[in-house]
């Protein structure tokens, strides 16, 4: 019989610490000490292969963790190398409406591929399809196969069970612990709730909803479940706010007033129209399973991979991709809770009736890009902030403090803005530098982590073991982000009503602007309700 996950085992314990700044509510430890967590748990488990069953590496089955991956893409591929390697979880099953490896898109033809044959020790794995770039539930089911009868060598390995339908595996695979989801953003919300309320541990990648009352419900469900564990995987990268904060504290730059985030996204294409081609659903694809909870509508490439980010229905657009990133140690240090204003400026695309130009009315993709300006209440001895955000290209006005220099800003960087000087810092928060003000030292024994994405996703990986054993909630979860899932609904509610928006946090709803209120939710199709699914 399988081993109660919440009890004890010789992970060790991972203990949460408050910390002073957080929002109401939350419980969450600083990043200096999560990536001092994040070492010492993953020095815990010794990564190697396990070449003769029983010995030195040798995991009980009942000692482990088991996961169905949902969402075999590109990213989801990418995510789920790293995780085979610990040998703490194990991977029963994998999802994927996609079938084959056609249609998929990457940022190199060979990237993920040659990733893929270093993984299973296979320098000639192919994924088959279209024979271009990995994905879908077939490479997911093939990989990790290959990793548990070939690398880990599992004695008796039976094999991965692979669906189509979310539905069914969470039907048919009542035993497994936990999920991780990694589909498009659309299907996060109900995907996250259907597995709480099942009582599986849940890790999901940005965002929690790309709707904010559905992300709100999320939240909630994850608070009246105290026993499953969430986890918000962009909170492994996120940078320290330590230097910053003993540089405001201290007041190096006066009062606070305004807090600036730029990136360079999107670095995929935007549509300004809606697609006019019909083309026939590629075999193995079933596009009804891939559009879940949406309204239904003619299938098109230009809705799918990699592309999906961009369109209002299935994306959160680029503050969703890359604001997870960068904001959330902020919001936390800040105590930044809910805006009262959102303020959009988008970029917007022309075309011809004819002779005659005119502007497309797009409420159904993000702009080629955008500023948003929310602006936070005094929170404690915090006095208001305004928090902007730039994509596309855009960025805030160049300081003088760098024009006297003749410097510019990079494409993608930070900066805090008070009464009495600035701070300058990379996108989410690297190499902090005050360019005018109080000049101080960096305070001693910062934290300043500089890892990718992947690596800190994959050292984290043993703290999300540990606390499903444990039953003890690690940094990240669901209830944490609330206040970040909020802004970037509502910047994507902004820029889709194109009007300064003011909102009631209380009632969750836009005050001055009644008919962007639908933004906000959705209309579930039938079978896709998260009461139903």
């Amino acid at each position: 019989m399988k081993k109660d996950i919440n009890k004890d085992t010789a992970i060790p314990d991972a203990q949460n610490e408050k910390t002073a700044g957080n929002p109401p509510g939350n419980s969450l430890i600083n990043r200096r000490k999560f990536v001092e967590m994040t070492a010492v748990s993953a020095a815990a488990f010794t990564i190697l292969p396990r070449h003769v069953l029983g010995g030195k590496n040798y995991i009980a089955p009942s000692d482990k963790i088991t996961l169905a991956y949902i969402g075999m893409g590109t990213q989801g591929i990418r995510e789920l190398l790293p995780m085979l390697a610990v040998p703490h979880i194990q991977v029963v099953a994998v999802c994927d409406p996609n079938k084959e490896a056609r249609g998929y898109k990457d940022w190199g033809v060979d990237y993920l591929k040659t990733e893929v044959r270093k993984a299973i020790q296979n320098p000639d794995w192919t994924p088959g399809g279209d024979n271009l770039v990995a994905g879908g539930r077939e490479n997911g089911k093939a990989i990790v196969d290959a990793y548990y009868a070939n690398v880990q060598k599992q004695q008796n390995y039976k094999g991965c069970a692979a669906y189509a339908d979310v539905r069914e595996l969470l039907e048919k695979e009542k035993g497994i612990d936990a999920v991780k989801i990694m589909t498009p953003d659309h299907l996060h919300g109900v995907l996250c709730m259907a597995a709480i309320k099942r009582g599986k541990h849940v890790l999901v990648h940005k965002p929690i909803s790309n709707r904010l009352i559905e992300g709100k419900k999320v939240v909630e469900m994850a608070r009246n479940h105290q026993k499953v564990i969430t986890h918000l995987i962009p909170w492994d990268s996120n940078g320290s706010m330590d230097t910053v904060m003993a540089w405001i504290n201290a007041g190096a730059i006066g009062t606070l007033a305004e807090v600036h985030n730029w990136t360079n996204r999107p670095v995929w294409p935007q549509y300004p129209d809606l697609p006019a081609d019909k083309p026939a659903v590629p075999d193995g694809f079933d596009w009804d399973l891939w559009l879940g909870p949406e309204a239904d509508r003619p299938y098109s490439p230009d809705y799918t991979h990699m592309v999906f980010r961009g369109w209002y229905d299935f994306g959160g657009g680029s503050m969703a991709d890359m604001g997870h990133y960068s904001l959330w140690t902020v919001f936390n240090a800040l105590k930044l809770t809910s805006p009262t204003v959102i303020e959009p400026h988008r970029s917007h695309v022309c075309g011809f009736r004819g002779a005659v130009p005119y502007r497309i009315n797009n409420d159904f993709s993000f702009p080629m890009a955008s500023t948003v300006r929310f602006s936070y209440p005094a929170n404690g001895n915090r006095p208001q902030v305004e928090l902007y955000w730039y994509d596309g290209g855009m960025r805030p006005p160049i300081p003088a403090e760098l024009t006297a220099e003749n410097k510019e800003l990079p494409q993608e960087g930070m900066m805090f803005v008070g009464d009495k000087g600035k701070i300058l810092a990379g996108f989410n928060l690297q190499n902090p530098q005050i360019i005018s003000g109080k000049k101080m030292d960096k305070p001693a024994n910062v934290n300043t982590d500089t890892r990718s994405q992947v690596q800190q996703t994959s050292a984290a990986l043993p703290l999300f073991v540990d606390a499903c054993k444990t039953g003890k909630q690690y940094p990240g979860s669901f209830s944490e982000a609330e206040y970040l899932t909020e802004a970037v609904n509502l910047y994507a509610a902004a820029l889709r009503a194109n009007k300064l928006l003011k909102y009631d946090a209380a009632t969750m709803k836009i005050t001055n602007v009644a008919d962007a209120n639908k933004y906000l939710s959705r209309e579930y199709r039938s079978g896709w309700h998260p009461d139903s699914i």
